[in-house]
């Protein structure tokens, strides 16, 4: 059993080569802040590219027209980028880079980790449940993504080492 613990301990390290990327899932919570906080850890030790990924869509219930200029894609851009302010302050290292995508946060945060050395994501986003382990996006990328995912559990996270 001990052998099976280190072969795959030892694939995940072989997974993760400087110069990769690590994609984290930012969406604002408590928890994508930890997840991003952890990757750039990561990151900056492994000398990875770090891509802070925010995905938008309009409300399932949207009849079909913009409510008084509100965009939910520059929704997303202030949330990108007041991550980005919280986790690195007013410049963020040139390792860094965001990605807005429309779409399923799911299946877009899938399609990122296909090239992707790891993907990181919050054990809860600002929608659904409260009190449920994990999210629909969390399950979903832990299920079907392409890398070893890292999931975060919450902001009581941020401070352990």
């Amino acid at each position: 059993m001990s052998d099976r613990n280190e072969s795959t301990a030892g694939e995940v390290e072989d997974r993760i080569h400087a110069g990769g990327r690590i994609v984290v899932g930012v969406d604002g919570s408590a928890s994508s802040l930890s997840a991003l906080r952890r990757g750039a850890r990561m990151a900056e030790r492994l000398g990875c590219a770090l891509v802070g990924v925010t995905v938008w869509e309009f409300p399932q219930s949207w009849p079909g027209y913009v409510m008084d200029g509100w965009s939910p894609e520059a929704d997303a851009h202030a949330i990108a980028d007041q991550a980005a302010g919280e986790v690195f302050g007013s410049t963020p290292p040139s390792w860094y880079s965001k990605v807005i995508r429309s779409g399923s946060p799911a299946r877009q945060l899938i399609a990122e980790s296909e090239d992707a050395e790891m993907l990181i994501v919050g054990s809860r986003g600002l929608g659904g449940f409260t009190g449920l382990l994990l999210g629909s996006v969390s399950r979903s990328t832990v299920e079907h993504a392409d890398c070893p995912v890292l999931v975060i559990h919450g902001a009581e996270g941020a401070g352990r080492r």
